[in-house]
């Protein structure tokens, strides 16, 4: 490939700036970063203005080695001296690839460079940031740059969110995690199925079954029907709280009336199956409700079984 090059730069060529960038991606593609970084400034020596295009493709294959990330940096900070304007791309690659080596204060430092250089970040910017805060458990300083960001005027995308629900629930913030996803449909972005599970098993770990209730009544107003996943997750953590009878208290048997029914509305009766042993590992007493609800889905199994039957 480099024999190539030499040839057509000698025979004095016109080169489309196309074919360097494809070069250097399948030496990425070969794992020969050296290769890649040495074709990159091959491209300097033709006649033909490099492109951040250019830069971002060496970028990306240098900093999937850990040993090139310092090359990487490098290059990014001297890519004006070739005439190359790194754009928001080149600057979220390299902040990318710092959070994941735990170089958060490099990632900072980069996202504030970009201000000064007037180069705007993107939705992607700040997601990185987060994601990068929450693996270092500072989710707080990682909300507090969301609120930055919609005061920029920036809409945070379902991914964003994803990150921060899931951080707050590790940390126990509950509270925070149940306001943040109420905030989100009058921030732009209508929270989706893995939005409400997340909380709702935030709460179920902490034993606190009855509010995740309150987040599964929520789902229907706002657009988004409870699946499987939440409806088992909520009997789990219902289940759990079995435990609680011990001490004379038990989930209020309305909870599964309610529950079990919208279950055989939707779902499998192999999967149902399962959440009904979990379910009746409760110690319920027979003349309770749930013993009744029970019964009504098995009927409703035996309904659904005879159905199948008579199809084939």
């Amino acid at each position: 490939m480099q024999h190539l090059l030499s040839r057509l730069k000698s025979d004095r060529y016109p080169v489309a700036p196309s074919l360097f960038s494809h070069i250097i991606r399948i030496y990425g593609d070969a794992q020969l970063p050296d290769k890649a970084l040495n074709t990159f400034y091959t491209l300097l020596e033709f006649n033909t203005k490099p492109l951040p295009n250019h830069l971002n493709c060496i970028l990306q294959v240098l900093v999937a080695h850990p040993t090139y990330l310092r090359p990487a940096f490098d290059l990014l900070k001297s890519a004006h001296r070739y005439g190359i304007s790194p754009n928001t791309k080149s600057y979220n690659i390299m902040m990318l690839a710092f959070c994941l080596n735990g170089d958060l204060s490099i990632a900072y430092s980069l996202f504030n460079q970009m201000f000064k250089r007037d180069v705007i970040p993107d939705v992607e910017s700040y997601r990185i940031l987060m994601h990068g805060l929450c693996r270092r458990r500072q989710v707080n300083k990682a909300v507090d740059l969301l609120e930055d960001m919609l005061n920029k005027g920036f809409v945070p995308d379902s991914l964003s969110y994803t990150t921060l629900l899931n951080s707050l629930c590790r940390k126990k913030q509950l509270k925070e995690a149940y306001k943040l996803l109420c905030r989100m449909a009058v921030k732009g972005c209508n929270p989706d199925i893995v939005h409400y599970n997340t909380v709702i098993l935030g709460f179920c770990r902490e034993r606190r079954a009855f509010d995740a209730c309150k987040v599964l009544e929520d789902m229907p107003s706002n657009g988004c029907l409870p699946n499987l996943v939440s409806y088992r997750t909520l009997v789990g953590g219902l289940c759990d709280q079995g435990e609680m009878l011990r001490h004379g208290e038990a989930p209020h048997v309305d909870t599964w009336v309610e529950i079990i029914p919208r279950i055989c509305e939707v779902h499998e009766m192999v999967r149902l199956g399962d959440i009904l042993d979990q379910v009746l590992k409760v110690e319920i007493k027979p003349h309770t409700r749930i013993v009744e609800a029970g019964v009504g889905l098995e009927e409703y199994l035996i309904r659904k079984t005879r159905a199948r039957s008579r199809k084939t």
